[in-house]
């Protein structure tokens, strides 16, 4: 499952990215970046037969995104 995390990050990184010199994809897309890392681990451990989450979920992308914690702070001024 780490190699499937890892290569899952490995494929965010675009050529344009190289070319910056970058060897990770941005920050400002850490969200959709994870939603799909957690997605590939996800498939992952279902094709292991490890994954307790029955049935498995059609969108795995989708999925890990409507489990991500929305940081939303109340304003009290």
């Amino acid at each position: 499952m780490l190699l499937a995390a890892s290569e899952a990050l490995a494929a965010q990184v675009t050529p344009e990215n190289l070319e910056k010199g970058m060897i990770y994809p941005p920050f400002s897309s850490i969200r959709k970046i994870s939603a799909h890392i957690a997605a590939n681990v996800a498939a992952k451990a279902y094709g292991l037969g490890l994954a307790t989450r029955r049935p498995r979920p059609e969108n795995l992308e989708k999925y890990a995104e409507s489990c991500m914690y929305s940081p939303v702070y109340r304003s009290y001024q």
